[in-house]
């Protein structure tokens, strides 16, 4: 809830908005690949930022959309949680990892189709995210926001060379 937090709140900064248009904007920003946002826990995380003082109700009413500013309080809680995010060390839970640990329980040939088939696709994502890279701006996402795909794509280059060489051990006879 941490991240989705700083997401909410840094949405907010510039101009209220209601639930709807903060969802458009992290959709926009790509925030469903790299920061594992539930977009329906937006509008919760909404109303519990505003019984916490983090946000201020500024309009309520037409067709239910309640419109949400930032509290002085909010902007605190911002920049309080956004140095956290940047200074914390955190493992990346990633459930391939689960599956590794058992990668014994699995015969070779089945092993090596897995290794092979996610390598597949992994090139798969890396050049889809390629694509994407300089896109979200024509809707409005500032140029930075191209780093979380730029890492993401290393972190997805980082994982395709450990399957292929992977692949090579379970070939050779050194896996598991």
């Amino acid at each position: 809830m941490q991240t989705t937090r700083v997401l909410i709140l840094g949405t907010l900064l510039d101009e209220p908005m209601n639930g709807y248009q903060v969802r458009r904007r992290l959709e926009m920003m790509g925030t469903d690949q790299w920061a594992n946002v539930a977009f329906g826990s937006i509008y919760h995380g909404l109303g519990k930022m505003a019984d916490e003082g983090l946000l201020d109700v500024v309009e309520s009413g037409k067709g239910g959309k309640t419109v949400y500013a930032i509290t002085d309080d909010g902007r605190f809680e911002f920049h309080r949680l956004l140095m956290t995010l940047w200074y914390e060390i955190r493992p990346i839970v990633d459930p391939f990892q689960v599956a590794m640990t058992f990668m014994d329980r699995l015969d070779r040939p089945m092993l090596k189709d897995a290794l092979r088939t996610r390598a597949d696709e992994l090139t798969r994502s890396i050049a889809m995210l390629n694509r994407a890279l300089g896109s979200k701006q024509a809707f409005g996402a500032p140029r930075h926001v191209d780093e979380n795909l730029r890492l993401n794509i290393g972190m997805l280059n980082a994982q395709l060379t450990w399957v292929r060489e992977a692949i090579e051990k379970v070939e050779e006879g050194d896996l598991p």
